[in-house]
């Protein structure tokens, strides 16, 4: 480990290994298959890099994130370690110009997807490799039973039968005991040594606040911690709302989220990173990868996805020790819009047979036919023919290419954009000229911000909704506006591809699969169920509900979460201390609403609209005109 020890000084500058970062490494080291599962933030990289440039030889790192390939590469690059990212912006002769690069450049990293090892190209190359260490980042994607299954990662076992003698190291930060038996077995893992890091973290503080009115408490918390903030929603269109919203007070924010461009996503990252705009509103798109150490507050102002989820993005905040926030906004409603939503949009055997059907109607195939053959599918039009709820018939469609039925190329998540490149007054001037083309125009102009000053995503569907016009229509018309240099418009593919792998035969095709659907199905529903109960528990403290959870035997009393400190105050004392601040801010301020208090005292909001009930009741407080609270002498 001396060898070790010098690497971490030279290119990271510390002088000793956090735990069990030594014992990891000293396994690779030793050759051993080796899975790390560390919590978010807990270094999982140091453990194949450094073993690595102990070592001559390469090491092949399967990573489900372009941005984190990238974010990785560039990270050794800044330490003059020779690495390399292989995305699909490559051409097959770049291809081939990284692997002579890799094989005679003294190159150290191979960073690719698991896509990548269907290429028999690539496949081909990494054989002529020297390659000494196999690393498989973010593992649990490997297992239907984790949070973040991708079927991809079910090819990288192509690796171990193609480089037998070459060790694997698997990392994650989130597996049940189901999902590290799923990675040792898939990944056909060699008596592999385990290390498990507990994931408890001593400095940041779970909270569940139950409020009506989440806008609210989001400045309040706002208010009262300084610092980078993660804000997550669930949907697209609240990113922007939100950030919007938070903006108009005053906060410097921005929006993340699956839709925008790669230059847009970019922007939006930096930003926050240099602190400029120290609060972002993303989906779960801005995830795996980000590692910022002073995030001071991760708040879900939608629930989260999963348990799962919750813990590897409450575990963003905190990770240079200092005290730090991970809170959940709750109420009965979104509790209930949740699960009803789940039942909604669950693919069930039944629709699955269905959707299967109508697809083979669609691209007209015979029973027992199968043709070799890439059709397009425009989900939208597919949907409408046949009336199918989009969401159930795309989580259908999922299922049929996680069960090898066919393959789904998704490509229809692609948006289109648009961006104004004249004067406001040549735009007017081409309406006078141009009556046919004003109201798309002005919808365009008045339905998306700043498209002036950059490429906005557009909404097709609501374009043409709001113009009463065909979608054939509405892109011949953007594309005039395009040719006449009024707008620069980037039409994107909307079609994903499929590609049907056995021959129709129904429903027999499908009960092959039955077992697995409705095994997967009732994990979803445990799933859930586990996430309603976190949320919903007040008893038990946070932190060993999660460990518990995750089997984790370091479960104990954190005394700082929700749960924690709720046990720690007695109510006479706190509602005595709680009147005597009101009173004395009444005093100062005269006359505050309800939402002023809240604002302006470091308690919490059930805490005070109780205090502020009992002084009504005892005639100490009275209410004015405006619904303010004032003295009463």
């Amino acid at each position: 480990m001396n060898e070790a020890n010098k690497i971490l000084e030279k290119y990271w500058g510390f002088s000793e290994f956090r735990p069990p970062q030594e014992e990891i490494i000293s396994s690779v080291l030793l050759r051993n298959d080796t899975v790390a599962l560390l919590p978010t933030g807990g270094g999982k990289s140091i453990c194949f890099q450094i073993p690595t440039l102990v070592n001559d030889g390469i090491c092949i790192v399967i990573s489900p994130l372009i941005a984190l390939m990238n974010d990785q590469v560039k990270n050794l690059k800044e330490r003059n370690i020779k690495a390399v990212a292989l995305t699909s912006k490559l051409s097959q002769n770049d291809i081939i110009t990284l692997f002579d690069n890799l094989k005679y450049g003294n190159y150290k990293f191979l960073y690719l997807s698991p896509e990548k090892l269907q290429s028999p190209l690539i496949l081909e190359k990494i054989r002529q490799l020297n390659v000494q260490l196999i690393a498989v980042d973010e593992a649990h994607c490997i297992s239907e039973w984790g949070h973040d299954f991708r079927p991809s990662y079910l090819q990288i076992h192509v690796l171990r039968d193609l480089l037998p003698k070459t060790p694997i190291i698997a990392l994650t930060a989130s597996a049940t005991k189901k999902v590290l038996e799923d990675i040792i077995l898939i990944l056909n893992l060699v008596a592999p040594k385990i290390f498990k890091k507990s994931f408890y973290r001593e400095n940041l503080a779970y909270q569940i606040f139950d409020t009506e009115d989440k806008l609210f408490k989001v400045e309040q918390i706002l208010k009262k911690t300084k610092g980078v903030k993660i804000i997550y929603v669930n949907t697209r269109r609240k990113t922007v709302e939100l950030s919007n919203q938070l903006t108009s007070l005053g906060y410097k924010s921005i929006c993340y989220h699956g839709g925008m461009s790669f230059d847009e996503k970019l922007n939006a990252y930096e930003n926050w990173l240099s602190e400029k705009s120290p609060i972002i509103v993303a989906t779960n798109a801005f995830g795996m990868g980000i590692d910022k150490a002073n995030v001071r507050v991760v708040i879900h102002y939608d629930l989260p996805k999963s348990i799962e989820n919750y813990v590897q993005e409450a575990g963003r905040a905190g990770r240079n020790g200092k005290k730090a926030f991970s809170v959940v906004l709750k109420n009965k409603a979104a509790i209930n819009d949740m699960q009803t939503l789940f039942v909604k949009t669950l693919a069930t055997v039944t629709h699955i047979k269905k959707v299967y059907f109508q697809l083979n109607q669609y691209y007209q195939i015979s029973y027992g036919e199968l043709l070799e053959k890439t059709y397009d599918l425009n989900l939208s039009e597919f949907c409408g023919l046949y009336h199918l709820p989009v969401v159930i018939t795309y989580n259908a469609i999922k299922t049929l290419h996680k069960d090898g039925v066919l393959l789904f190329d998704e490509k229809f998540d692609r948006k289109s954009t648009v961006k104004f490149i004249t004067s406001n007054e040549n735009v007017f001037n081409y309406c006078d000229r141009n009556p046919s083309q004003e109201a798309l125009i002005k919808l365009l102009l008045r339905s998306y911000g700043g498209i002036f000053d950059s490429h906005k995503t557009i909404n097709e569907n609501y374009l043409c909704k709001s113009l009463n016009s065909s979608t054939s229509n509405l892109i011949k018309n953007l594309k005039t506006l395009h040719y006449d240099a009024i707008i620069s418009f980037h039409h994107a593919n909307s079609n994903a591809k499929i590609q049907f792998l056995v021959p129709r035969e129904d429903d027999r095709t499908i009960n092959m699969f039955v077992k697995n659907i409705e095994q997967r199905n009732r994990l979803k529903k445990e799933k859930m169920t586990s996430l309603v109960n976190f949320i919903e528990n007040d008893n038990t403290c946070r932190n060993i509900q999660l460990l518990t959870y995750f089997n984790d035997n370091n479960a104990h009393v954190c005394g700082i979460c929700d749960v924690c400190l709720s046990k720690k105050k007695t109510p006479t004392n706190t509602f005595l201390k709680t009147r005597d601040i009101i009173l004395k801010l009444l005093k100062l301020k005269g006359e505050l609403s309800s939402k002023e208090i809240v604002l302006k005292l470091n308690i919490s909001e059930k805490e005070i609209i109780f205090c502020l009930q009992m002084l009504l009741e005892k005639n100490r407080i009275g209410v004015t005109s405006q619904n303010k609270f004032r003295l009463i002498n």
